[in-house]
Order: C-alpha cells, then sequence, then structure tokens
C-alpha cells in the first residue's frame, strides 16, 4: 500500500479510503441493503491487512450504527494512532428542530454524538457532508474550528458543493484564522466529470486532498450495461444521480469494458485507475461488500494506463447536469 500525506497536512493515508456506508443494520435508516455487523467487520479487517489506514463514515449512515460498527471493529483490529477515522456532519438526525444541518448547536451535539457512537476521544477527520444554506458559514465555520481547539478533530473536510462556495469557505476561515478545510470529498468518476470544470483545479491551486466519493459510479462502471445488483434496484439515490443520463453514459461504460478486456483485468480495476490517476486526488473512497472488491481496489493502484487507454475512456462523454450536492 501507497501511503500519501491529506492535503496540505502532514497526516500520512492510505491511497484508498474504505468507505463504510455500507456497513450498518439494515434495519436502522435509509439502506436495507447494508451489511449488519458481523459480515461488516470482515472487510474492516481486510483493509487493515491489506495496508488500509483510512477509513470514512458519516453519523447518517444506518442512523448512526455505521459509526458504531466501524467503531467497535477498529478499535479490535487495529491501535487508535493506527487509523485515520474520518465521519460527517449535516444529515437528519432526529425529527423537529435542530436535529439536522451545520449551526453551531448541531455541529456541537454532533460531533459527541460521533464520538460516543466511534468509541473515540477523536476523530481525525470531521468533514461537512453538504452546503447548509441556512447557516451563515462564519457560524459553521467558527463551531468547527472550535470542536479543532477543543481536541476533538485533528483536521476538517467539505463534501458536494459548489466551487464558489468551497472558495467561500477557504477565503472566510483564513480571514479570521480559522482552522481551514484540508479536504474536499467530492462526487467524481468517469461519467460524472463535471468537477473537472472548477473543482479540482481549485483544489490543486489550494493544495486540497481530494477524496472522490462514488468513485465506480455505485457499481455501474463494474457491470455490463443495464445489468443491475441488489444495492442498485433499491438505491433510490443512485438512480437520480445517474438514471437520467444512462443513455449518454452507456458508451463510456462500453470503453471500460474494451480497456478491461484487453487488459484482463475487471472493469472495476480500470474505473479506479482513471480516477486515481488525476493529480488533484488523494484517496479513492471505494465501498466494499464482495471480498474480490477490496483486492481489485488496491491492485487498481498498481495499473497504468496508457495515454490511448485514457483517450478511449473519456471520448464519449458529453456534459451532465451537476449532481450529488442534494
Amino acid at each position: 500500500m501507497e501511503y500519501v500525506k491529506l492535503g496540505p497536512t502532514g497526516l500520512d493515508v492510505s491511497r484508498l479510503c474504505l468507505g463504510c456506508m455500507s456497513y450498518g443494520e439494515p434495519d436502522r435508516g435509509a439502506h436495507t441493503w447494508t451489511l449488519p455487523e458481523d459480515d461488516s467487520r470482515e472487510f474492516i479487517r481486510r483493509a487493515i491487512e491489506l495496508g488500509v489506514n483510512f477509513f470514512d463514515t458519516a453519523n447518517v449512515y444506518s442512523d448512526g450504527s455505521s459509526e458504531e460498527i466501524v467503531g467497535r471493529a477498529l478499535r479490535d483490529f487495529a491501535r487508535r494512532d493506527e487509523v485515520v477515522i474520518a465521519t460527517k456532519v449535516h444529515g437528519v438526525m432526529r425529527p423537529g428542530p435542530n436535529g439536522s444541518g451545520l449551526s453551531r448547536k448541531a455541529i456541537m451535539t454532533e460531533i459527541d454524538n460521533s464520538l460516543r457512537r466511534l468509541g473515540t476521544d477523536y476523530v481525525d477527520l470531521y468533514q461537512i457532508h453538504r452546503w447548509d444554506p441556512k447557516t451563515p458559514i462564519e457560524e459553521t465555520l467558527e463551531a468547527l474550528h472550535d470542536v479543532v481547539k477543543a481536541g476533538k478533530a485533528r483536521y476538517l473536510g467539505a463534501s458536494s458543493m459548489y466551487a464558489w462556495q468551497f472558495a467561500k469557505a477557504l477565503y472566510t476561515a483564513d480571514l479570521h484564522g480559522w482552522t481551514r478545510f484540508a479536504t474536499m470529498q467530492n462526487h467524481y468518476n468517469l461519467i460524472h466529470r463535471e468537477e473537472e470544470r472548477e473543482m479540482l483545479p481549485l483544489c490543486l491551486d489550494q493544495r486540497i486532498g481530494v477524496l472522490p466519493w462514488s468513485p465506480l459510479a455505485r457499481g455501474r462502471l463494474t457491470r455490463e450495461p443495464g445489468a443491475t445488483s441488489d444495492r442498485q434496484s433499491t438505491d433510490a439515490y443512485g438512480g437520480m444521480l445517474y438514471d437520467a443520463t444512462e443513455a449518454a453514459d452507456r458508451r463510456v461504460i462500453d470503453a471500460v469494458g474494451v480497456v478491461a478486456q484487453r487488459r484482463g483485468v475487471p472493469r472495476a480495476q480500470i474505473a479506479l485507475a482513471w480516477v486515481a490517476r488525476h493529480p488533484a486526488v488523494t484517496a479513492p473512497i471505494v465501498g466494499a461488500t464482495k471480498p474480490y472488491q477490496l483486492e481489485d481496489a488496491v491492485a487498481a493502484l498498481e495499473l497504468r494506463l496508457t495515454d490511448d487507454e485514457v483517450t478511449l475512456l473519456e471520448e464519449h462523454y458529453l456534459p451532465h447536469p451537476v449532481v450529488g450536492f442534494q
């Protein structure tokens, strides 16, 4: 496993981050396809064996049970100082006022709840899951700065917003001397490349670590067009992301198949190698619910695409509506 610095920080992270949205009790939250604890633990253990030290979850995943499962597994399989734990805040955690968002009240409540579920005194990376248009960014940034100064988070990250919003947040933090965002977790893969227009150049310029989510387009880049899975058949959010552009995306997915066949490797390795090669990308966030998926993800880091292969993978892309901020 290769390790790199997390954006402008001195923190070393594996070139792959294990996304833990798939690990949570199926009867809690909105995702019935998640793996219960006994099954989830095997993937976390195997990731550590493969050298992954970076684990990403969120308070909202499976109504908090993802954080609980991840926290217990990491305590059993690794020392706390050996792993990098990332979680997020923004989503609805309870009904009624102040049960979501990025107000000072919500952030201060949810960091403590996340630490309790994870069973740790601090998280390494605390991320805002989305932009909150109802809360002044100054309030959010100062609260996050106080979380860092209280020792409850080591670094801060953001996720899925417009480049102008991220630039505003960086400028505002600098203006007030507050802790700056070190990372951007955004929606980037072969069939959604809109981040190349503004966000990725901004991150390169500002030395922000980029952690793409859904680098395999929720599995669509790993199989024949039209093929499905249990998750895809019940994943309404995935449908919102990709169903409207399915016809345009088919040619890109076909190109992945062509390159994979020529190389004699699974499609997932090609699609992930393409994401990882971008100079702005620090660590793609990969999910795994089958053992071979972790092995493929690690193998993709060793795969070097040729210029001709990159051209074949990219030439059929058409501009898409920007999705993933919802």
